[in-house]
């Protein structure tokens, strides 16, 4: 599978981390701004004050080396002593977010780690950011003109194959609760499958939906029985790509290899993505409707409360959800993965876990999936990093901007998509 790394991050290491979240140990640096580091106009001057905590823990000579990148296109670099605080100041011309990286490296400028209790070595970092006027922000690429159209005649398409489910039950980890494991019939090459949990009382219960993120939807917790499940309420876990679920681990390596195109991992070959319906999210999607749909069915849900959740993929993947199942009362997501993917035509800054834009993804790119949210569905983003460059803020700001349904973020300053620093700046939109 095709990746590359950034200054001292690893993209696969933090798609692993994609539903997880690392907390910093001493020494680590804390980054805050002058202001809400949202609430900059454009042109005006931004302050980021970072200091080195549990400076006196490190060895002497190191020191802090940091860029300054953003959605202009411009580039700053520089040094600092790390016994006092580093102040660096900068502005947008436009709006859009600036984007902090400052990293320990040794006397050589090359990156200095630090070593935990079981010898793994890892960076000691800051990566976070701020933005002018990011309310005004629009999406690069327009909506597609048969948008509605596109999803209209795959919702057709969908209904077309009757619905039959397969349930096998298994072993429940929670006393009171059955579990089993779930196939259901699907449009697309492949059945929705999952985990599915009833409580084992009569009555009538809310469901919850879940979804898994990209590299989390070929791991043990994706494959395997959860180890614990809700006793009140229903809930199924879908997977993302219709595989059976138990199997052995050589079953998983060899479908993981049948579904990767031209050395791309899943979703990211450019030749699949250049129409909507070659696009491999195109079955996906269909596999997370089918799976509410099955949820909708059946007769121990009360009818009323349906959640999808998810992070990263597992974001996006809640929302396609939340826009094309009539029912969906709330998304609780976080990290929120695919956002106004074409922004990289436009010079925004993008990490580099995204497929390089085609046609045929902006019909599930959730700047425009988030049109589709009925009102009658609230969606809480729980948490957005101002340093997650696997899902860039811009974008997600953007994403936000286009829901008309009662909505919240919570947006954390030095997050990335796998970490949070103790104690972050944090900023909620409602």
């Amino acid at each position: 599978m095709k990746h590359t790394t950034w200054t001292g991050f690893s993209i696969s290491a933090a798609t692993a981390l994609f539903c997880g979240v690392v907390f910093a140990a001493t020494p680590w640096i804390k980054g805050i701004t002058d202001k809400g580091p949202l609430d900059y106009a454009v042109g005006e001057d931004m302050t980021f004050t970072l200091t080195v905590q549990g400076a006196q823990e490190l060895p002497p000579g190191l020191k802090l080396c940091w860029t300054r990148t953003g959605d202009d296109g411009q580039e700053q670099k520089g040094t600092a002593d790390i016994a006092s605080p580093l102040v660096v100041k900068t502005s947008l011309n436009r709006p859009g977010f600036v984007r902090l990286y400052a990293e320990l490296c040794g006397a050589d400028g090359k990156p200095w780690r630090m070593a935990d209790a079981k010898g793994k070595k890892s960076p000691v970092f800051f990566d976070g950011g701020a933005a002018a006027a990011p309310r005004k922000l629009c999406q690069t690429k327009p909506t597609p003109a048969d948008f509605e159209a596109f999803w209209a005649k795959r919702k057709a398409e969908l209904a077309a194959v009757p619905m039959t489910a397969n349930l096998e039950e298994i072993a429940s980890p929670t006393p009171g609760v059955k579990l089993y494991k779930v196939s259901i019939t699907c449009a697309g090459p492949r059945p929705s499958t999952g985990y599915l949990s009833i409580p084992e009382a009569p009555g009538k219960y809310p469901a919850t939906v879940g979804f898994h993120g990209y590299n989390a939807s070929w791991g043990a917790n994706a494959t395997n029985p959860p180890k614990k499940v809700p006793t009140n309420a229903l809930h199924l876990i879908v997977s993302a790509h219709g595989f059976e679920l138990g199997r052995e681990p050589a079953y998983y390596r060899d479908f993981r290899k049948s579904v990767c195109r031209n050395g791309y991992g899943h979703a990211f070959d450019p030749a699949e993505n250049a129409k909507p319906e070659t696009c491999y999210f195109g079955g996906m999607a269909w596999r997370v409707m089918r799976g509410i749909e099955y949820v909708k069915s059946r007769p121990e849900w009360n009818g009323k409360d349906l959640t999808v959740t998810g992070g990263s993929q597992g974001s996006l993947q809640a929302m396609w959800g939340a826009a094309l199942v009539p029912g969906v009362t709330a998304a609780k997501i976080f990290i929120p993965w695919f956002c106004d993917v074409g922004g990289t035509e436009d010079g925004r800054t993008h990490g580099d876990w995204y497929p390089k834009w085609a046609p045929g993804l902006d019909y599930y790119d959730q700047v425009n999936i988030a049109r589709l949210v009925p009102k009658t569905c609230r969606v809480d983003i729980s948490r957005a990093g101002l340093g997650d460059y696997i899902a860039p803020p811009c974008g997600v700001a953007i994403m936000y901007g286009n829901l008309t349904c009662p909505k919240s973020i919570a947006w954390v300053q030095g997050s990335t998509h796998g970490y949070v620093p103790p104690q972050p700046q944090r900023v909620t939109w409602k």
